[in-house]
Protein backbone atom coordinates (compact mmCIF):
# COMPACT_ATOMS: atom_id res chain seq x y z
CA UNK A 1 0.00 0.00 0.00
CA UNK A 2 1.50 3.33 -1.13
CA UNK A 3 0.15 5.09 1.86
CA UNK A 4 2.60 2.99 4.45
CA UNK A 5 5.32 2.24 1.81
CA UNK A 6 8.34 3.81 3.18
CA UNK A 7 6.76 5.22 6.46
CA UNK A 8 7.67 4.69 10.05
CA UNK A 9 5.96 2.53 12.06
CA UNK A 10 5.36 2.06 15.30
CA UNK A 11 3.68 -1.23 17.28
CA UNK A 12 3.08 -1.71 20.97
CA UNK A 13 1.96 -4.66 22.79
CA UNK A 14 3.25 -6.48 19.20
CA UNK A 15 4.94 -9.59 21.59
CA UNK A 16 2.20 -11.60 19.61
CA UNK A 17 -1.82 -11.54 18.74
CA UNK A 18 -2.88 -8.39 17.24
CA UNK A 19 0.00 -6.52 17.61
CA UNK A 20 2.52 -9.03 15.84
CA UNK A 21 -0.03 -9.08 12.94
CA UNK A 22 -0.27 -5.99 12.54
CA UNK A 23 3.54 -4.97 12.75
CA UNK A 24 4.07 -8.55 10.06
CA UNK A 25 1.24 -6.76 7.70
CA UNK A 26 3.21 -3.06 8.12
CA UNK A 27 6.82 -4.46 6.98
CA UNK A 28 5.33 -6.54 4.58
CA UNK A 29 3.90 -3.92 2.95
CA UNK A 30 7.43 -1.78 3.03
CA UNK A 31 6.70 -0.15 6.02
CA UNK A 32 9.98 0.66 8.38
CA UNK A 33 8.77 -0.38 11.84
CA UNK A 34 9.33 -0.55 15.73
CA UNK A 35 8.43 -3.47 17.47
CA UNK A 36 7.69 -2.95 20.79
CA UNK A 37 6.28 -5.21 23.94
CA UNK A 38 7.02 -5.19 27.77
CA UNK A 39 8.48 -8.53 26.97
CA UNK A 40 12.03 -8.09 25.70
CA UNK A 41 11.96 -11.92 24.19
CA UNK A 42 9.40 -11.67 22.33
CA UNK A 43 9.52 -8.17 21.23
CA UNK A 44 13.40 -8.85 19.61
CA UNK A 45 11.23 -12.76 18.18
CA UNK A 46 9.12 -10.57 16.42
CA UNK A 47 11.62 -7.95 15.14
CA UNK A 48 14.11 -10.04 13.86
CA UNK A 49 11.60 -12.09 12.01
CA UNK A 50 10.07 -9.08 10.58
CA UNK A 51 13.52 -6.89 9.82
CA UNK A 52 12.20 -4.53 12.17
CA UNK A 53 13.58 -2.56 15.14
CA UNK A 54 12.93 -4.16 18.88
CA UNK A 55 12.17 -1.34 21.38
CA UNK A 56 11.27 -2.75 24.45
CA UNK A 57 9.21 -1.57 27.58
CA UNK A 58 6.22 -0.20 28.76
CA UNK A 59 4.18 1.43 26.07
CA UNK A 60 3.44 4.95 27.95
CA UNK A 61 7.66 5.12 27.94
CA UNK A 62 8.76 4.31 24.51
CA UNK A 63 7.87 6.44 21.92
CA UNK A 64 11.19 8.82 22.32
CA UNK A 65 13.32 5.92 21.66
CA UNK A 66 10.65 4.24 18.99
CA UNK A 67 11.03 7.60 17.74
CA UNK A 68 15.16 7.99 17.57
CA UNK A 69 15.02 4.28 16.29
CA UNK A 70 13.24 5.50 12.98
CA UNK A 71 15.19 8.68 12.44
CA UNK A 72 13.14 10.99 14.07
CA UNK A 73 10.01 10.53 12.02
CA UNK A 74 6.70 8.42 13.05
CA UNK A 75 4.55 8.68 10.53
CA UNK A 76 2.25 5.91 12.10
CA UNK A 77 1.52 5.04 15.51
CA UNK A 78 -0.69 2.40 16.46
CA UNK A 79 -1.52 2.03 20.30
CA UNK A 80 -2.50 -1.84 20.85
CA UNK A 81 -1.13 -2.89 24.18
CA UNK A 82 -3.69 -3.34 26.28
CA UNK A 83 -4.54 -5.01 29.64
CA UNK A 84 -7.58 -7.82 30.03
CA UNK A 85 -9.17 -6.81 33.15
CA UNK A 86 -12.14 -9.66 34.07
CA UNK A 87 -13.86 -8.07 37.20
CA UNK A 88 -16.71 -6.24 38.56
CA UNK A 89 -17.23 -3.08 40.28
CA UNK A 90 -15.65 -4.53 43.21
CA UNK A 91 -12.41 -5.41 41.57
CA UNK A 92 -9.58 -3.86 43.47
CA UNK A 93 -8.88 0.13 42.71
CA UNK A 94 -5.06 -1.38 41.67
CA UNK A 95 -7.05 -3.55 38.82
CA UNK A 96 -8.61 -0.40 38.09
CA UNK A 97 -5.88 1.92 37.76
CA UNK A 98 -3.94 -0.33 35.51
CA UNK A 99 -6.57 -1.03 33.11
CA UNK A 100 -7.24 2.78 32.70
CA UNK A 101 -3.05 3.17 32.43
CA UNK A 102 -2.78 0.90 29.69
CA UNK A 103 -5.50 1.27 27.96
CA UNK A 104 -6.77 4.78 27.86
CA UNK A 105 -3.41 7.08 29.50
CA UNK A 106 -0.89 5.12 27.06
CA UNK A 107 -2.66 6.51 24.17
CA UNK A 108 -2.97 10.01 25.55
CA UNK A 109 0.73 10.03 26.69
CA UNK A 110 1.58 9.10 23.31
CA UNK A 111 -0.48 11.16 21.27
CA UNK A 112 0.95 14.51 23.74
CA UNK A 113 4.51 13.32 22.79
CA UNK A 114 3.73 12.57 18.74
CA UNK A 115 0.79 15.44 17.87
CA UNK A 116 3.65 18.42 17.49
CA UNK A 117 5.34 17.17 14.89
CA UNK A 118 2.39 15.68 13.24
CA UNK A 119 0.34 19.02 13.31
CA UNK A 120 3.94 20.82 12.05
CA UNK A 121 4.28 18.25 9.07
CA UNK A 122 0.54 18.43 8.44
CA UNK A 123 0.31 14.45 8.47
CA UNK A 124 0.35 11.54 11.15
CA UNK A 125 -1.55 8.37 11.89
CA UNK A 126 -3.01 7.36 14.88
CA UNK A 127 -4.42 3.89 15.24
CA UNK A 128 -6.43 2.66 18.35
CA UNK A 129 -6.81 -1.23 19.10
CA UNK A 130 -9.83 -0.37 20.79
CA UNK A 131 -12.54 -3.28 20.96
CA UNK A 132 -15.91 -3.77 20.52
CA UNK A 133 -16.29 -3.66 24.22
CA UNK A 134 -15.48 0.11 23.79
CA UNK A 135 -18.86 0.73 21.40
CA UNK A 136 -21.07 -2.05 23.48
CA UNK A 137 -19.72 -3.83 26.70
CA UNK A 138 -18.25 -6.79 27.92
CA UNK A 139 -20.02 -9.19 30.32
CA UNK A 140 -17.72 -10.00 33.67
CA UNK A 141 -14.82 -7.30 33.06
CA UNK A 142 -16.32 -3.84 34.08
CA UNK A 143 -12.41 -2.45 34.36
CA UNK A 144 -11.77 -3.63 30.54
CA UNK A 145 -15.50 -2.27 29.60
CA UNK A 146 -14.76 1.13 31.29
CA UNK A 147 -11.41 1.76 29.85
CA UNK A 148 -12.13 0.60 26.38
CA UNK A 149 -14.94 2.88 25.97
CA UNK A 150 -12.28 6.00 27.32
CA UNK A 151 -9.90 4.79 24.33
CA UNK A 152 -12.48 4.78 21.90
CA UNK A 153 -13.79 8.19 23.28
CA UNK A 154 -10.17 9.44 23.20
CA UNK A 155 -9.31 8.18 19.68
CA UNK A 156 -12.75 9.90 18.26
CA UNK A 157 -11.64 13.12 20.05
CA UNK A 158 -8.24 13.21 18.46
CA UNK A 159 -10.22 12.49 15.08
CA UNK A 160 -12.75 15.33 15.50
CA UNK A 161 -10.06 17.62 16.38
CA UNK A 162 -7.64 17.74 14.40
CA UNK A 163 -8.88 15.72 10.94
CA UNK A 164 -8.67 19.19 9.09
CA UNK A 165 -4.96 20.01 9.77
CA UNK A 166 -3.79 16.29 8.35
CA UNK A 167 -4.42 13.70 11.26
CA UNK A 168 -5.50 10.61 10.51
CA UNK A 169 -7.22 8.26 13.10
CA UNK A 170 -8.65 4.69 13.14
CA UNK A 171 -10.50 2.70 15.98
CA UNK A 172 -10.04 -0.95 15.72
CA UNK A 173 -13.56 -2.60 17.51
CA UNK A 174 -13.16 -6.02 17.18
CA UNK A 175 -14.85 -8.75 18.99
CA UNK A 176 -12.83 -12.14 19.76
CA UNK A 177 -9.60 -12.62 18.54
CA UNK A 178 -7.69 -15.95 18.85
CA UNK A 179 -4.79 -14.62 20.99
CA UNK A 180 -3.53 -14.88 24.92
CA UNK A 181 -6.22 -12.02 25.62
CA UNK A 182 -8.88 -14.29 24.68
CA UNK A 183 -7.94 -16.69 27.13
CA UNK A 184 -7.43 -14.55 29.41
CA UNK A 185 -11.49 -13.95 29.27
CA UNK A 186 -12.52 -17.00 30.66
CA UNK A 187 -15.75 -18.20 31.01
CA UNK A 188 -17.40 -15.09 30.12
CA UNK A 189 -15.13 -14.84 26.69
CA UNK A 190 -15.90 -18.51 26.34
CA UNK A 191 -19.28 -17.85 25.91
CA UNK A 192 -19.79 -13.96 24.20
CA UNK A 193 -16.32 -14.24 22.22
CA UNK A 194 -15.04 -17.44 21.36
CA UNK A 195 -18.09 -18.39 19.01
CA UNK A 196 -16.80 -15.86 16.67
CA UNK A 197 -13.50 -15.21 17.08
CA UNK A 198 -11.28 -14.44 14.07
CA UNK A 199 -7.56 -14.32 13.91
CA UNK A 200 -4.82 -11.98 13.98
CA UNK A 201 -4.63 -11.44 10.34
CA UNK A 202 -7.86 -10.64 9.94
CA UNK A 203 -7.59 -7.80 12.27
CA UNK A 204 -4.59 -6.65 9.99
CA UNK A 205 -6.54 -6.98 6.98
CA UNK A 206 -9.42 -4.99 7.92
CA UNK A 207 -7.26 -2.21 9.07
CA UNK A 208 -5.58 -1.82 5.72
CA UNK A 209 -9.15 -2.32 4.10
CA UNK A 210 -10.30 0.77 6.49
CA UNK A 211 -6.90 3.00 5.76
CA UNK A 212 -7.36 2.15 1.88
CA UNK A 213 -11.33 4.03 2.50
CA UNK A 214 -9.62 6.51 5.17
CA UNK A 215 -12.27 4.99 7.80
CA UNK A 216 -12.06 6.12 11.14
CA UNK A 217 -14.08 2.93 12.73
CA UNK A 218 -12.33 -0.61 11.73
CA UNK A 219 -14.86 -2.85 12.04
CA UNK A 220 -13.51 -6.99 11.68
CA UNK A 221 -16.55 -8.61 13.09
CA UNK A 222 -19.42 -6.64 10.67
CA UNK A 223 -22.23 -7.58 12.86
CA UNK A 224 -20.88 -4.87 15.70
CA UNK A 225 -22.29 -2.24 13.16
CA UNK A 226 -25.89 -4.00 14.08
CA UNK A 227 -25.11 -4.45 17.66
CA UNK A 228 -23.97 -0.43 18.29
CA UNK A 229 -27.22 0.32 16.44
CA UNK A 230 -29.47 -1.89 18.48
CA UNK A 231 -27.71 0.07 21.30
CA UNK A 232 -28.07 3.30 20.16
CA UNK A 233 -31.63 3.15 18.93
CA UNK A 234 -33.38 0.88 21.65
CA UNK A 235 -31.01 1.09 24.72
CA UNK A 236 -33.54 -0.91 27.23
CA UNK A 237 -33.67 -3.57 25.01
CA UNK A 238 -30.15 -4.11 24.37
CA UNK A 239 -29.42 -4.04 27.63
CA UNK A 240 -31.98 -6.73 28.51
CA UNK A 241 -30.53 -8.65 26.50
CA UNK A 242 -26.65 -8.08 27.30
CA UNK A 243 -28.15 -8.95 30.86
CA UNK A 244 -29.68 -12.47 29.82
CA UNK A 245 -25.81 -12.85 28.44
CA UNK A 246 -25.01 -11.96 32.16
CA UNK A 247 -26.99 -14.51 34.12
CA UNK A 248 -26.36 -17.14 31.42
CA UNK A 249 -22.81 -16.73 32.58
CA UNK A 250 -24.07 -16.42 35.91
CA UNK A 251 -25.89 -20.13 35.33
CA UNK A 252 -28.98 -18.25 37.19
CA UNK A 253 -30.86 -17.54 33.70
CA UNK A 254 -33.24 -19.32 31.07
Amino acid sequence: MSTVQGAGVVVTGAGGGIGAALARRFAAEGARVVVNDIDPIRTKTIADEIGATAVPGDASEIVAAARDALDGTVDVYCANAGLASPGDVFADEEVWAAAWDVNVMAHVRAARTLLPDWLERGSGRFVSTVSAAGLLTMVGAAPYSVSKHGAYAFAEWLSLTYRHRGLKVHAICPQGVRTDMLTAAGSAGELVLAPTAIEPEDVADALFEGIAADRFLILPHPEVAGYYEARAATPDRWLAGMNHLQQKWEGTGP
